[in-house]
């Protein structure tokens, strides 16, 4: 009986009561036939369908039974989406693919693919689960751990269910009451659950009550620890039912299903086709109870993703993850017209001078997938993605990426405009349109692959609208009843697409219903058993931990990266870096600004990083708006320094793409200001890559922004942003700015060393008003200019990560100023001030933001007892707040005082020396805290 909201017995009642209705066809179909005329499925094929949407629907229903009783954490579920496990099976287990979190079915078919592909030892690119390679006549007589050429799984096991060792033979049903004394047995659908005894933490025990799942029994005889709820107050206690028991369920003569001559002969249909969605079910059970041995994130969050399925994890899916998808089309299609020699894999970029290429981390024809939900259509960084996929189309850049649109319609509780998401899709330009209701197999297996092969052959992208539903709400403790009718609710019932599956078979005469049923009690039975194994693993025990997959440091790595450059720079790359140079090297060409230093020192990056790549707005044909790219496209080709469309998230996307194809971008962001457009595409995607997969996959990249205050006769809030706030706010992060020119190229070659080695995401801060900035005290002193290292001083130049630069000032013993960017410029003028009244000042050059360099702070400010933090952003959320914070948590008992610029936003002209810090406030600053 329908309630009011969707809750799992509903749903599971609604199944049963259903399939048992299904009147049997006159006459059984041999699964190896098409399931109907015309169709481009066999019967066994739809059962395989049918396997994959029942093991992701049992999934569902086991995150709302963890959740009774406090042992789940994740509850958002794919029922209703299960039609994907279609557009899974035209795809290769081989073809990236970024997934919406209502992708359970999609995740079971794609592991039963590379687990068949494993099996069969083919290894092949283009796999046998596409939709033009596969047999419409598979072989049912599978052996154990064989692979059946034509499943639609690439060999998922639809044959008999292979029975588990763990597996109770007891089929006798029990007494709930018999668990323990007082108690109930915790219920799964459709059996008892796995064996007697201990099932771990939480296990069933005398004076608890179990929380029950529609129609199990209770776990054989262990007991509960008193660390459980009491369940029985949860709602989750449902009706009894036996565990499948095949012998019973199996295929037996009815009024309605033909035997004797008309059944085929040896024909047998298979009941229970779990064995090939076992890993992928305890992959996402282990999600949900934040086991540390989930195999991606590790206890870190309820992620879809696994590196040897080529699944990118994607930790919100609200549209975020649709740029990076862009970037990696492009980036698929670059490395696949690039030629051996240059291509290296997703584990790293070259920095040791191997002389054996690596192939690309996917096939040359691989397509992109990307999944997400209607609701996100309206998101803007779906609109950019969009977009930017039609820009390059239109300009004739080819994107292989195929957006998958399941539209349930609903975001959470509002309804998308009956419509407006078809509209919408339809209206972008540049981008193929398919649809189909998700709700038939057929259809939805028939577009989808004409769309798959769509955008394999021709390289352009596609959307495909995959029209669903939404069951049991958006999560577990979503009231649907708060706004949605009964009617509403049962409407969609009446949509759902296993039901669909089941009916197909049924209609077929491939299976009756209650073969259907066996098959999804057994399923049910197994995921039981999966999840009460899952609930004795471990969780992360301690911060250590939860941070290890942060961000590797590896600084040794990273200095010996950058040594063995500067060896192939002076060595066996020389002659290349003569010709690059246009026969005279930098360090032949006299002192240099802070620009000249950084466009030197990119040029030295992409000779010695074959799949280094510089883009954004300007960067190639203008040479950036300050000249810093100047002459790279020249020097290196459009193909590797190239000039994108004007959109920030976009252009980060692109290199997030990129950093995952195994390329090195250095993408640029043309104004601070304009990062914060765009900044969750470095919060939310790249900085979390490696956290939530444990550096199975990362995204390497260099990001230069043009940024801070002091641009003279130009400026205004958008040129002359000081907000850095949210960039240290990300854990892992790597920033820097540099201040001098002798410290931009080291720092800069630091920054591609440890991208390339440890996978780290640089945001590299260029002070604007410093670029062409060439005195220091006096006009023509020229002291803020210095010569370019040649390659035999990289080494000893190196600048490592979180180390800061020390000048000393007289005496350099009665005052420490902690400043960075801009602020060293106006503290050493000051401290030149101070060195006349004879004041000796240590001026500390942060040089990295994050981490900051906190053991030379404390080291600097103890050596003279008074600090004065020179902060040029502003005074709340500023850099300052964390160096006195450092101070403090150190220990430091000396006298302490900062002068930062005031919380505003930077004005136009003149009146921006009114909230900025200037030279002579700092000599304030410092003389009042001198009078301490």
């Amino acid at each position: 009986m329908l309630s009011h909201v969707t809750t799992p017995q509903d749903l599971d009642d609604r199944f049963r009561e259903t399939l048992a209705a299904l009147p049997a066809a006159v006459r059984r179909r041999d699964p190896a036939d098409p399931v109907s005329d015309d169709a481009p499925l066999t019967g066994a094929q739809v059962l395989d369908l049918f396997d994959a949407q029942v093991t992701s629907r049992q999934l569902d229903l086991a995150g709302r039974w963890l959740r009774s009783f406090g042992e789940g954490f994740y509850t958002i579920g794919s029922a209703g989406h299960e039609g994907n496990a279609a557009v899974a099976a035209v795809l290769r287990p081989t073809d990236p693919a970024l997934l919406h979190y209502r992708s359970g079915a999609f995740y079971c078919v794609r592991a039963a693919q590379a687990a068949a592909e494993s099996a069969a030892g083919t290894g092949s690119a283009a796999g046998t689960g596409s939709a033009a390679t596969a047999d419409p006549k598979p072989s049912r007589s599978v052996p154990s751990g064989s692979v059946p050429s034509g499943s639609v799984l690439t060999g998922s096991v639809s044959a008999d269910f292979e029975r588990s060792e763990s597996r109770p033979t007891d089929r006798e049903p029990r007494d709930r009451a018999s668990t323990g004394p007082g108690s109930t047995g915790a219920e799964w659908p459709g059996g008892e659950s796995a064996g007697g005894g201990s099932i771990g933490p939480g296990s069933i025990g005398p004076g608890s009550t179990s929380a029950e799942w529609p129609g199990r029994e209770s776990a054989g005889g262990g007991s509960t620890s008193a660390e459980r709820p009491d369940r029985e107050s949860t709602g989750a206690e449902w009706p009894d039912r036996e565990r499948p028991d095949r012998e019973s369920t199996g295929p037996q003569p009815t009024d309605a299903q033909p035997t004797g001559s008309e059944q085929p002969t040896g024909f047998e249909p298979p009941v229970g086709g779990f064995t090939a969605y076992a890993d992928a079910a305890r992959d996402v059970l282990r999600g949900m109870v934040a086991s540390s041995q989930e195999p991606l994130a590790g206890g870190r969050h309820k992620v879809f993703g696994r590196a040897d399925l080529a699944i990118v994890p994607t930790t919100s899916t609200i549209a975020s993850h649709l740029p990076r998808a862009v970037g990696m089309g492009l980036a698929v299609e670059r490395l696949r017209r690039l030629d051996s020699v240059g291509r290296r894999t997703a584990a790293g970029v070259r920095v040791d001078g191997g002389a054996s290429p690596a192939s690309a981390p996917w096939p040359p024809d691989a397509v992109v997938v990307c999944s997400f939900g209607d609701a996100s259509v309206n998101h803007a960084t779906a609109t950019a993605a969009f977009n930017t996929a039609g820009w390059y189309d239109h300009a004739g850049l080819r994107i292989p990426v195929l957006f998958v649109c399941e539209d349930n319609g609903l975001g959470i509780s509002v309804r998308s405009p009956e419509g407006w998401v078809e509209a919408t899709l339809r209206a972008k330009p540049g981008i193929r349109y398919f649809g189909v209701d998700g709700a038939d197999p057929v259809r939805t297996y028939a577009v989808a692959a004409e769309a798959a092969a769509w955008v394999r052959r021709t390289r352009r992208p596609a959307v495909l609208h995959l029209r669903t539903v939404r069951l049991m709400g958006h999560a577990g403790a979503d009231v649907e009843s708060a706004y949605r009718s009964t009617a509403e609710l049962a409407e969609d019932l009446d949509r759902d697409p296993v039901v669909a599956t089941a009916r197909l078979l049924v209609d077929a005469g491939v299976a009756t219903g209650e073969e259907l049923l066996a098959r999804y009690d057994e399923t049910g039975w197994q995921v039981r058993r999966l999840a009460e194994e899952v609930l004795g693993e471990p969780k992360l025990a301690s911060a250590a931990d939860v941070v290890s997959a942060l961000a590797p440091r590896r600084p040794v790595r990273v200095a010996r990266a950058v040594a063995d450059a500067a060896a192939r720079a002076s060595g066996p790359g020389a002659g290349a870096r003569v010709d690059a140079f246009g026969g005279k090297p930098p360090e032949l060409a006299g002192p240099m600004s802070l620009a000249q230093s950084i466009n030197a020192a990119l040029a030295d990056g992409m000779l010695d990083h074959p799949q280094m790549a510089i883009f954004g707005a300007d960067v190639a044909a203008k040479g950036g708006v300050y000249g810093v790219t100047k002459g790279l496209r020249d020097r290196f080709g459009a193909a590797r320094v190239f000039d994108t469309l004007l959109d920030e998230t976009s252009v980060l996307g692109l290199g997030l793409g990129a950093g995952l194809a195994g390329m090195l971008p250095v993408p640029e962001i043309q104004y601070l200001a304009y990062l914060h457009n765009a900044e969750d595409q470095l919060r939310g995607e790249a900085a979390t890559m490696r956290f939530f997969s444990r550096g199975a996959f990362r995204n390497p990249m260099v990001v230069r922004v043009a940024g801070l205050a002091y641009q003279e006769g130009f400026g205004g809030h958008f040129h002359n942003d000081n907000s850095v706030a949210v960039l240290r706010d990300v854990p892992g992060l790597v920033v820097a700015v540099p201040a001098r020119p002798d410290d931009a190229a080291p720092m800069l070659r630091t920054c591609l060393a440890s991208a390339a080695v440890d996978g780290s995401v640089c945001v590299f801060v260029e002070p604007i008003a410093l670029y062409h900035t060439r005195d220091l005290y006096a006009e023509g002193d020229g002291e803020w200019l210095a010569a370019y290292p040649e390659p035999g001083a990289w080494v000893s130049g190196h600048v490592p990560i979180g180390r800061a630069r020390v000048y000393r000032v007289g005496s350099a013993d009665d005052l420490t100023i902690i400043t960075f960017g801009n602020g060293v410029r106006m503290s050493l003028r000051a401290a030149a001030v101070l060195a006349e009244e004879g004041v000796g000042t240590r001026v500390v050059d942060l040089r990295w933001l994050a981490p900051l360099p906190v053991a030379d702070i404390i080291r600097e400010s103890s050596a003279t007892g008074r600090v004065l933090v020179v902060d040029e952003t502003r005074r709340s959320g500023g850099v300052g707040e964390g160096v006195i914070a450092a101070l403090v948590d150190a220990g430091y008992v000396g006298a302490a005082r900062r002068v930062a610029g005031v919380d505003s936003f930077v004005p136009l002209g003149p009146a921006a020396r009114h909230v900025l810090v200037s030279a002579e406030a700092i000599t304030d600053g410092a003389r009042t805290l001198l009078a301490r």
